[in-house]
This record gives C-alpha cells, sequence and structure tokens, in this order.
C-alpha cells in the first residue's frame, strides 16, 4: 500500500510582506549583532594580553559571543524565511525558525482589508469557525494576492470572502 509522505504533499509558498519599519527594526538588530561581536572581539584581544586566568572574563566573552549569534541566526531567519505555507490541510504560518499551524477547514470567513491594499500589500483578517474571537491578520504581496486566495479556496470551497475598508465603518 503506497502512503502519501508528508512532503509528497503539494505546498504552496507565499513571502511575508514586511513594511519598512519592520524591515528597518531587522537590519538595526543584524548590524547591533554585528557590532556586539566586533566589540566582544575587541576587549578580549585585550583580555588575552593581560592576566587571562579569570574565569568570569572567560565566562563574559563566552556568553556575549552566544547571545550575538543567536541573535544573528534568529534575525537572519525571520528575514529569510518567513513565509506563508498552505499545503492540502493546513495554513502554516513560519516566521523564522517558529511555526504555526492552522487547519484549512477551520477556516470560516477571510476579508481584504482595502485601505491596506494602498500601502503595498494586502491585508487579509481570517477568521476560524469561532468567528468573534479567533482570528490572525496576514498581510502578503499585492501581486500575490489572487493566487494566495485561490489555494486557499481549492482547498477549502466553504470559506467566504469579502471587501472591507476604511469607508465602510
Amino acid at each position: 500500500m503506497n502512503v502519501p509522505d508528508r512532503k509528497d504533499e503539494q505546498k504552496e509558498q507565499f513571502a511575508f510582506r514586511f513594511d519598512g519599519l519592520i524591515l528597518a527594526t531587522l537590519i538595526l538588530a543584524l548590524v547591533l549583532c554585528a557590532a556586539g561581536i566586533a566589540l566582544t572581539t575587541w576587549q578580549l584581544v585585550g583580555f588575552l594580553q593581560g592576566d587571562i586566568s579569570s574565569v568570569y572574563e572567560w565566562l563574559k566573552y563566552i556568553l556575549f559571543y552566544f547571545v550575538c549569534g543567536l541573535l544573528s541566526v534568529l534575525v537572519t531567519a525571520m528575514l529569510i524565511r518567513s513565509r506563508y505555507l498552505i499545503t492540502e490541510k493546513e495554513l502554516i504560518l513560519q516566521f523564522g525558525l517558529i511555526r504555526s499551524r492552522y487547519e484549512l477547514k477551520k477556516i470560516f470567513s477571510v476579508r481584504l482589508i482595502r485601505s491596506a491594499k494602498k500601502r503595498g500589500g494586502c491585508k487579509l483578517a481570517v477568521y476560524f469557525d469561532d468567528f468573534k474571537t479567533k482570528y490572525m491578520i496576514i498581510v502578503v504581496q499585492e501581486e500575490w494576492y489572487s493566487a494566495f486566495v485561490a489555494a486557499l479556496l481549492k482547498r477549502n470551497e466553504r470559506i467566504e470572502f469579502e471587501l472591507t475598508g476604511e469607508e465602510e465603518k
């Protein structure tokens, strides 16, 4: 009997659309990590020229390198692997190394918020079966909006789509 593997599932992926402030913050975090590594290296060189018997100093440098390296990896992962994956059964939100999974069959409604479209991205409010309390906001690039909606509808035909905007408030 041939059982399909999870890797054989057809996946469609759509990258996050970061706005300028978030992108600038992530880049600033990378610059600060690089500066932290450079400063720690500069201080370590000075330490190595003096008395190197202090365990506290060794632990401090190891900790600084570890923290800066870990933050660099996390921020880089956010910049490179932030996306939405749509599989046959799930909508997966991948933000760097963090993944959240949502069942497609539980999606009740998706609303396109027109006011966000003017700023270069499409903001979608995704509502789940418990319509009043459980929802999430998705922002995709405007070019990918139609393909994103088509991918959701292909896998769950009962999803309702609505347009909302500032003029309707």
